[in-house]
């Protein structure tokens, strides 16, 4: 009878326990969950990056080995990441560096000294410690320009519960696009359930959504989407010392110029042809330096 109490007394004191452990899992859960989580505020949320670019906002023409990209900047969103980018592009820096990553056509990275993508010896750290700027009106659609994650600094709190401060550096990536099939546009629509203009954004104009709100956005192309098709879908190989699929063949990012975009030119030259030609294929920007 003795040795009955006993096992249903260890039966009930494990069943304790793990109940306990449960509990315990599910709060920390919901902590990480918390703290990891943006709000967004879809009544106000707008989507900047679908307007069309205009006089005077600022722009980045990016010469690269495969083409031209013209992306609009986001200095009212993205101001430390636009910062540094327009610095180091002012300074000369990117001039005739790497493509390090180019990623199942999903997306490219570039802005490294060596096509490794790893940072060179003596390397301003100042630069790589950006801190992340995730904003309700920015959204990692197709076309998108994005500050890569360089380091996060965790407490040990942070490290158990989730949070922490991320930061991003001279390194980013275009964003080009997953494939949108009937099943991921389903599971979209179910998870942006209470912004269904998002979503349909996604599907429209293509994207990775899996990277919503987890990266600085700091520019959006408006010119030069079929280089972007391009980068992001390069023949790669791997290198044991790195991380990334790199690029068979060397492609470079030739210059970067700062300016700001200004139609006034096109405007007064339009032709017959051009109004004749599809809309898609018009080029009405122009950059002022």
């Amino acid at each position: 009878m003795d040795q009955k109490k006993a096992v249903l007394r260890t039966v009930f004191i494990f069943t304790a326990i793990m109940a306990a452990v449960t509990l315990i899992y599910m709060l920390l859960t919901n902590i990480v969950s918390n703290r990891n989580k943006m709000v967004i505020d879809t009544d106000s949320m707008k989507l900047v990056q679908l307007e069309p670019v205009k006089d005077g906002d600022p722009v980045a023409i990016v010469e690269t080995s495969l083409g031209e990209i013209r992306m609009r900047l986001f200095p009212e969103y993205s101001p430390e990441a636009v910062k540094n980018f327009t610095e180091l592009a002012e300074s000369g820096y990117y001039d005739n560096t790497y493509f390090f990553q180019s990623e199942s056509g999903a997306y490219s990275a570039a802005g490294a000294k060596k096509k490794d993508g790893t940072m060179p010896e003596g390397y301003d750290k100042e630069r790589e410690l950006v801190k992340r700027e995730l904003n309700q009106d920015l959204w990692p659609f197709r076309g998108a320009v994005v500050s890569l994650t360089t380091t996060v600094d965790r407490s040990f709190t942070e490290a158990l519960f989730g949070g922490g401060t991320y930061y991003c550096g001279s390194r980013f990536a275009f964003i080009n696009s997953i494939e949108f099939t009937d099943e991921v546009k389903e599971q979209l629509k179910s998870i942006s359930s209470d912004s269904e203009e998002l979503a349909e954004a996604f599907i429209e104009k293509g994207g990775v959504p899996n990277f919503s709100q987890q990266m600085t956005v700091f520019g959006q192309v408006y010119e030069g989407l079929d280089v972007v098709d391009k980068l992001s879908s390069l023949e790669t190989e791997t290198n044991e010392n790195s991380k990334y699929k790199i690029p068979k063949d060397d492609v470079m990012i030739i210059s970067v110029e700062i300016g700001e975009y200004s139609d006034k030119e096109d405007s007064e030259s339009s032709t017959s042809a051009e109004k004749n030609e599809p809309a898609e294929n018009r080029s009405t920007d122009e950059v002022d330096s």
